[in-house]
């Protein structure tokens, strides 16, 4: 999959590189709140002059931190931090869908959870399915749907060549189904099956487990 372009990946690496050092990354911390002129972070961070023109010189350089003149004392000057200085250390849009799919092997839990959980954050259409299809959506995953306001649709479940088409972009939410499909490409989520605890603790486990993976996801996803 194209993660994102070259020139961004390398301002990302750049960044990165910039704040794998650990005074590097407290200078950061310290301009998220507000201006430091150099002497005022000498003084903060107990620092050679040197060693912090350094510092200060790869931030820069990395695109992390600006300067500019004061406007009363011009022979000084304050760091502030770069607009936009954070925004690239995370990974770019990954991947454009028509749709988005999720499986597991019964389609009755996790991918159902899944797909309802997708159409709450993303305009992209999202759907389900299962390798083996169950009868029905398990009692389990209605009951948690429920607890934390959400309502799965009512499909019974489906089996991945009546649902798949073109375009999708594939998730599978169980290892099982993951391992009976090499190649299928897409992405896994290895998320532990509610269904053999049967429990309320462990359909809440897996349903907070998809819905912060999918919280994650989404922003990286866009309308093909």
């Amino acid at each position: 999959m194209n993660i994102e372009g070259v020139d961004s990946f390398r301002r990302r690496v750049a960044r990165h590189a910039a704040l794998a050092d650990a005074a590097r990354l407290r200078i950061v911390d310290l301009l998220t709140l507000g201006d430091f002129s150099p002497t005022e972070l000498q003084a903060e961070l107990g620092m050679p002059s040197n060693l912090l023109s350094h510092h200060l010189r790869t931030l820069e350089d990395a695109g992390l931190a600006t300067r500019s003149r004061s406007e009363a004392d011009r022979r000084r000057s304050y760091i502030r931090l770069a607009a936009g200085a954070l925004d690239d250390l995370v990974p770019g849009a990954e991947h454009g869908a028509h749709r988005v799919l999720f499986v597991c092997t019964h389609n009755s839990a996790r991918s159902q959870l899944a797909a309802a959980l997708w159409q709450q954050v993303s305009n992209i259409p999202s759907t389900s399915a299962g390798t083996h299809p169950a009868d029905r959506i398990a009692r389990g995953a209605i009951e948690v749907a429920r607890r934390h306001g959400l309502d799965l649709a009512d499909l019974p479940p489906r089996t991945l060549n009546q649902v798949a088409g073109e375009g999708d972009f594939i998730v599978t939410v169980c290892d099982k189904a993951h391992e009976e499909l090499p190649g299928l490409g897409g992405i896994h989520w290895s998320v532990p099956d509610p269904l053999r605890p049967g429990t309320k603790e462990a359909f809440d486990k897996a349903f907070n487990d998809i819905s912060r993976r999918i919280n994650d996801l989404a922003p990286r996803i866009t309308a093909a």
